[in-house]
């Protein structure tokens, strides 16, 4: 059996909240209303559906959205007294019924007005009548309505219906020719006078005098909002066209951005080339060019350590084990990575060492590279420390190649102290660390990591959302902690996925499942200050493993649904753009309706791909901008046959 109470709260919150309309009393009259009552029987499994549906007689149901709208405009009260014209099945005037003292409805077809009496009584609604009649002559003997909407579209207003308006009150009727009309509100100012304006273009069919006998065939109206232009359309004309990402002006289109201290550059999937070459391209100019002095990725800080010596000219640690060999070896370890790090060594050859550029990890994974990077820091510099240090992540040794082995112990009695223990180990240097050398301060991070680590592994085996968020939170406190490292001017560029770094809120993520992330928490921290900026892709093929732990495949992206962000942009058709959201307040209202989003980790499995990698968002509260390549090509590892075959000995020195 449906449940048709979540359908209609599903309705209530993504047709029309999230179009703006949030007065509660209407959204409170919207959740009471039963619209399945309204429909045909045969029709009641589609009646929470986003549009109108047909009802008998060549009519609609309105769309839920165009009669919250009209509500809306009429700013209809408690006590007011209501006149609704073109009454169809009664939907409208019950969902009325609820917020006005009490309510009319006329409807030119008798059978209709007939069987929208039935419904209300049987529902109780006892403040509200229903005749069938002459909607352009009003209601005359009940006059007058501190509200009148009509469902259907004239040359010109009524002159019945405007005399029949309370002073103070708000006439909403679409005035117009045959293709698209204004919804016009008409407020009456006094006994002769009266002032109106323009809402919005919307689509009705006339409004026919006289009322007709049972079996009438003339609709009384469609209720669809007018679409001077697709939405496609609208995403062309607002796209900023992106040459190729080689070319030298690729990156000057996010010049715009360049003010914010953070930019955040997603990616839709771990394996798509020009996903990381734009990235590249993008960073290598914010920091020549804008000052930007952080690249903080979606990595673990240990092996981030061994980049970040490489382009400030240090040399790598002796003994120390090759970066980024823990699976998905191609995120960190590909064909674009050398020659983005040796521009980044390049750039701070010619630096003081302040102004340097650094290159950081963000994530929590590597636990083990993390304790080993503490212990050498300590042997060097407090032996003693060295010594506690190393009695405190005793509990983690057995466990640090396969830290979610440990997970799984961690959950038996007698292995809280763990926690307590590396906990202390960071406070302890983060303490010694702020203010000191970098180091000591690299020493402190990788402390801040191992003791995530071992709370991530920890809960992940207890399920839900408590291990996303930590994970993210994390990485949210380490860029914060980077910022404040490197001072109050400093600036920072994020590579992470956009599941990453598009605020959580305008996502089933954050919405359904309770979870937060580093985008989200960043926006919390710093507002305006902050562009998070998605990349997606229509088709063409990634680097993705079908399991974790996987061999590296190259697979065939499967082209978009038509019921996602994606299609519309690729509709478009306009091969590579950027859309920034923030500046184009009309499109943004445009795209505001949830639709699906495309998600691609470093899994793929093109058979499921609804469910496994599609999840419902709102792209313009997710994102600042939007990068668009219509086909991508999979990016290529360093080692043809990573993760088993060993990338060359050089990298990261060598390159």
């Amino acid at each position: 059996m449906a449940d048709y109470d979540k359908q209609r709260e599903n309705m209530v919150q993504r047709q029309i909240r999230a179009r703006g309309i949030t007065d509660e009393p209407i959204l409170q009259a919207f959740r009471e209303v039963p619209r399945e009552r309204f429909v045909p029987e045969d029709m009641a499994e589609f009646a929470y559906e986003d549009g109108p549906l047909p009802i008998g007689e060549g009519q609609t149901i309105s769309q839920p959205y165009i009669v919250a709208s009209m509500i809306d405009a009429a700013e209809v009260a408690p006590g007011d007294r209501v006149l609704e014209v073109g009454a169809g099945s009664g939907y409208a005037a019950a969902v009325l019924s609820r917020i006005a003292r009490r309510v009319f409805a006329i409807e030119r077809h008798a059978i209709l007005a007939r069987q929208a009496q039935e419904r209300v009584a049987a529902l109780g609604y006892d403040n509200l009548d229903v005749i069938a009649g002459d909607g352009m002559q009003g209601w005359p003997e009940e006059a007058p309505f501190d509200a009148i909407l009509v469902a259907a579209r004239g040359i010109e207003v009524p002159e019945a219906l405007k005399q029949q308006l309370a002073v103070g009150g708000r006439l909403i009727i679409p005035v117009g020719g045959e293709d698209v009309q204004q919804l016009r509100c008409v407020v009456r100012t006094g006994e002769d006078a009266w002032e109106s304006h323009d809402i919005a273009p919307v689509r009705f069919v006339p409004l026919l005098p006289g009322a007709v006998p049972e079996g009438g065939t003339r609709a009384a109206s469609n209720h669809q909002p007018a679409r001077t232009k697709s939405l496609p359309e609208l995403i062309a004309d607002a796209a900023i066209p992106l040459g190729d990402v080689d070319e030298p002006g690729f990156a000057s289109a996010f010049d715009r951005f360049a003010d914010r201290r953070v930019v955040m550059l997603g990616e839709c999937s771990h394996g798509t080339h020009e996903f990381y070459a734009a990235r590249a391209a993008i960073t290598r100019h914010l920091v020549e060019r804008h000052g930007f002095t952080v690249v903080a990725i979606e990595g673990d800080w240990p092996d981030a350590a061994a980049y970040d010596r490489y382009i400030r000219g240090l040399p790598q640690r002796e003994d120390a084990p090759m970066p980024f060999q823990r699976f998905p070896t191609w995120m960190w370890r590909n064909t674009v990575m050398p020659g983005f790090l040796r521009d980044l060594r390049t750039i701070n050859e010619g630096r003081g060492e302040d102004d340097q550029v650094g290159f950081y990890g963000l994530d929590i994974y590597n636990m083990s590279g993390s304790i080993e990077a503490v212990l050498a820091y300590l042997d060097e510099h407090d032996p003693e420390a060295a010594a506690v240090a190393r009695e405190r992540y005793g509990c983690l040794t057995p466990w640090q190649a396969d830290p979610a082995t440990y997970g799984r112990a961690a959950l038996r009695k007698g292995y809280a102290e763990c926690e307590q223990a590396v906990v202390a180990q960071c406070r302890d240097l983060l303490e010694r660390a702020l203010g000191a050398d970098g180091e000591s301060f690299g020493a402190a991070m990788n402390a801040r990591l191992v003791a995530s680590a071992e709370r991530y592994y920890r809960v992940m085996y207890y399920g839900g959302a408590e291990s996303w968020n930590l994970r993210d939170s994390h990485m949210a406190e380490t860029l914060e902690h980077l910022l404040e490292a490197r001072g109050p001017r400093s600036k920072a560029v994020v590579w992470a996925h956009n599941s990453h770094i598009g605020d959580a809120r305008a996502t089933e993520m954050g919405a359904a499942r309770g979870e937060h992330n580093i985008g989200q928490l960043a926006r919390e921290k710093w507002g305006e200050e902050v562009a998070l900026i998605g990349l997606g892709t229509h088709t063409g093929t990634v680097s993705a493993a079908t399991d974790w732990d996987g061999d590296r495949e190259v697979k065939r992206v499967v082209p978009s649904r038509r019921d996602s962000y994606e299609r519309l942009c690729h509709d478009s058709g306009v091969p590579r753009f950027l859309l920034d959201l923030s500046s184009d307040p009309a499109l943004a209202r445009r795209l505001s309706e949830p639709l699906l989003e495309r998600f691609i980790g470093v899994i793929y499995r093109p058979e499921t791909e609804r469910w496994s990698h599609y999840s419902e968002s709102v792209l313009p509260e997710q994102f600042d901008a939007y990068v668009w390549f219509d086909e991508t090509r999979a990016l290529e590892p360093l080692a043809r046959h990573e993760p088993h075959d060993q990338a060359p000995e050089t990298w990261p020195s060598g390159v």
